[in-house]
């Protein structure tokens, strides 16, 4: 529940339930209906920065008698009543527009009583509230869904100050909250251009006129491909386990090794399966392509039948190339999609992968490109690791904003 704290002088703590007149669940509709349908409001138009998303709207059939009931008002506080869990509380507020606007039985129409309760105010606080995750905490959950019970919410109190600091309040947070999402907008764009320096940084060298030139072979030509073992209940008695790499620890360019699996093997299959420093892994499913180089992270590791382990035949391959080439390929070029199957799950089976033509410029060529590409993604990855730091910072001053208006320090 709320966790109540000294309030200023003229203000007080209130139970919601005693200055809220109305507090109105939606209504459920499984008919759809064309551009003569009301528009009904649902879960995802509610943003989680508690603005109101029109991007994707519904249209329904409504009676007359449901119109009255459940048309929204300009000052409506709309409230995420029923969602994942970590969704409940999400919250909004309605405006002025043009046409009529009902919503669905998983929200929550609140109406506070006027000249005691401030709509604005009332929806800021209960987004900093979801902010502070009070409903996931409270609210009642069952598999796949979760929701705040009615009685449970008009329970909670909120802290009031006079009906007209309220109105100042409310739109002291507006200006200040229209400026971070102003700068949040700013460094969105930021982390967005930063993304697509990595596929200008790649087209850069394999669309270059050197690049044309290289030789191209079937990439079983140049790598030995094997697939691993599958998992199996059999193999997890404890009797000789080594660790298990899945395809869940291969990521883009890096092995995650924070949570890792063990298995049983016998020595001769250790012998045949461990990986070796310099392997290529491919993932066979799930984002088909997703490719990293081991580096004999751990000293003994097995890996699963979803990932393919490409070993060069010769010495002639430095293995971080290929591994570029494959982002390059499958998340700049696309030159694979259309190989992988996709009768059930979209995989790659060894046959296919051996098949892929890739390029093979001479070793020296491979070793610039590979100290070329480290330095440029080093770069971008700090580039992108400072501005999602901004960002966090932008969420940490929205709330901050938040919590010192209800605090009367604003």
């Amino acid at each position: 529940m709320i966790k109540k704290y000294p309030l200023p002088k003229g203000w007080k703590w209130a139970r919601m339930g005693d200055v809220i007149k109305q507090a109105q669940p939606g209504f459920a509709c499984g008919k759809r209906a064309g551009s003569e349908g009301f528009i009904q409001l649902r879960m995802n138009n509610i943003s989680s920065n508690g603005h109101l998303d029109l991007s994707s709207v519904l249209r329904v059939p409504a009676t007359k008698k449901q119109v009255e009931k459940y048309q929204l008002a300009c000052g409506d506080v709309i409230f995420n009543n029923t969602n994942s869990a970590e969704l409940v509380g999400k919250t909004t507020l309605f405006y002025e527009m043009d046409g009529i606007f009902l919503y669905s039985n998983h929200l929550t129409r609140l109406r506070p009583i006027q000249g005691v309760l401030d709509s604005v105010y009332l929806a800021f606080w209960l987004q900093l509230q979801w902010c502070l995750r009070l409903f996931e905490r409270i609210c009642n959950r069952w598999i796949g869904q979760a929701a705040v019970q009615r009685e449970k919410l008009l329970n909670l109190e909120i802290p009031m100050p006079p009906f007209p600091e309220q109105k100042r309040s409310a739109a002291r947070i507006q200006k200040l909250m229209q400026e971070v999402e102003r700068a949040k907008t700013a460094c969105e764009k930021q982390l967005e251009a930063a993304k697509a320096l990595t596929s200008a940084y790649l087209r850069e060298i394999f669309e270059s006129e050197e690049a044309r030139k290289w030789c191209k072979r079937k990439l079983g030509e140049i790598f030995d491909v094997k697939q691993g073992v599958a998992m199996s209940p059999r193999r997890r008695q404890g009797i000789s386990s080594y660790p298990f790499l899945r395809t869940l620890n291969v990521l883009w360019g890096s092995i995650n090794l924070s949570t890792l699996d063990k298995m049983d093997f016998t020595e001769d299959e250790v012998n045949k399966l461990s990986l070796k420093s310099g392997d290529l892994l491919i993932c066979e499913g799930g984002e088909v392509g997703r490719a990293a180089v081991w580096r004999g992270e751990l000293e003994v590791c097995i890996y699963q039948n979803h990932i393919h382990r490409l070993r060069g035949i010769n010495k002639k391959l430095i293995p971080e190339f290929y591994m570029y080439w494959m982002y390059t390929a499958f998340k700049v070029f696309h030159l694979y999609s259309g190989q992988a199957s996709d009768t059930t799950i979209s995989n790659i089976s060894s046959n296919r992968l051996k098949s892929f033509l890739i390029p093979e410029p001479p070793l020296k060529t491979q070793e610039h490109i590979v100290v070329k590409l480290k330095e440029r993604m080093t770069y971008i990855d700090k580039l992108q690791t400072s501005i999602e730091k901004q960002f966090e910072a932008m969420n940490a001053l929205s709330q901050l904003v938040l919590r010192e208006a209800f605090e009367g320090q604003l």
